[in-house]
């Protein structure tokens, strides 16, 4: 179902704390459960700052380690006391002084980067940190990045078909994102994108010329301006969706980069992490180039997404709920489907060589149990 030789995004950086308890708010804080591949993890931070994540199952009974408590570089499971270091093995077992060699929990590579925290699900000796994908975040001091979060009860295949296609932000999205007009309608619903395929994703870049701003932004200019507005999208999985927009005033062209003076200058990075085969976690952020943004518009854009987002979860969410009810129901693609397909395909690829990968070991590689 998931692809495990991947980074997956366990959140922004932020809600990892060096407190000794969770907030009240549970936004950020000691210890943080997460679920990610279907898998529970449980992340902290060290005295250092390092973070740690670990299985949240406790070797014992499977009490969740994030209801514990963090001691020093350590954390213990608060049903019986065993104590675990940032390696998964226990150090300590109150009332016991032996403890088994398989009294351990397992580990997970961990970095940090863009201001996001990133988990690798699968083998460790694969941990690549080169393939983490590229991202502009809040410590970019070139940018005015503000950050978001949400989770949707959806699957995470509807997510990744639903970011590969913009073509929708002119219905679901004609109150924020998109415009209700028919021209803006009819600019997008006619737009060419450029597909390049990458190893792991898609690249997507196209020009909507001499279109009405969106609906969020129309209040900011004369009614009847034209833009030429620049999309470039780099779509990766697990599943990272990153947008270089731009928005220039319209010229005289019908084809070709935009030539027209630049108003807008943005990058939106956006993760969709799945929890299960029934939820995801969404991190998103969208800010503008300091060198041409003006007093509030990147927490505009931000508060924009939210809204935007809650658009596509009530879509989204009802559209899994009916696809649970009759998965053999019978769907009619049409040309918008291009992006979505080529995205769901390469992920069904990679599903599938990683499954190759796993029958090809040795039975006794596969079921070793660490030391």
């Amino acid at each position: 179902m998931f692809v495990k030789n991947a980074w997956y995004n366990a959140g922004w950086d932020y809600m990892f704390t060096q407190s000794q308890k969770n907030s009240l708010t549970q936004a950020k804080g000691a210890l943080v459960a997460r679920k990610i591949a279907g898998e529970r993890v449980v992340l902290y931070r060290k005295p250092t700052g390092a973070i740690v994540a670990l299985e949240d199952r406790c070797v014992h009974r499977q009490a969740a380690l994030s209801l514990g408590q963090k001691e020093g570089d350590n954390i213990r499971c608060m049903y019986h006391g065993l104590r675990f270091g940032p390696d998964g093995r226990c150090n300590e077992i109150p009332g016991q002084d032996h403890i088994p060699t398989k009294a351990c929990v397992r580990s997970f590579p961990v970095v940090e980067r863009d201001n996001w925290v990133w988990v690798w699900m699968g083998d460790p000796a694969k941990a690549d940190e080169k393939l983490i994908p590229f991202a502009v975040g809040p410590g970019d001091p070139d940018w005015n990045v503000k950050t978001s979060q949400m989770q949707v009860a959806t699957s995470y295949r509807l997510e990744i078909a639903n970011l590969a296609d913009l073509t929708h932000l002119v219905w679901i999205h004609r109150d924020t994102l998109g415009a209700a007009d028919a021209t803006t309608r009819e600019k997008y619903t006619h737009i060419k994108p450029t597909f390049t395929m990458l190893p792991n994703g898609m690249r997507t870049e196209y020009v909507v010329r001499k279109s009405p701003i969106s609906t969020f932004l129309s209040h900011l200019f004369p009614p009847d301006t034209l833009f030429d507005l620049h999309f470039d999208i780099t779509h990766t999985i697990p599943c990272t969706w990153v947008l270089h927009f731009r928005v220039h005033v319209a010229d005289d062209r019908d084809e070709g980069t935009p030539t027209g003076p630049l108003i807008a200058d943005t990058w939106t990075s956006q993760a969709v992490t799945p929890n299960d085969a029934e939820s995801v976690d969404y991190y998103y952020s969208w800010g503008a180039a300091k060198h041409c943004e003006f007093p509030g518009l990147s927490e505009l854009l931000r508060d924009n997404l939210d809204d935007a987002f809650t658009e596509d979860r009530h879509v989204l969410e009802a559209q899994h709920i009916r696809i649970r009810e009759k998965p053999d129901f019978q769907t009619v693609s049409i040309i918008h489907d291009v992006g979505p397909s080529r995205m769901l395909r390469l992920l069904d690829d990679m599903l599938r060589a990683e499954a190759g990968d796993a029958a090809a070991q040795p039975i006794t590689q596969r079921d070793a149990v660490p030391a």
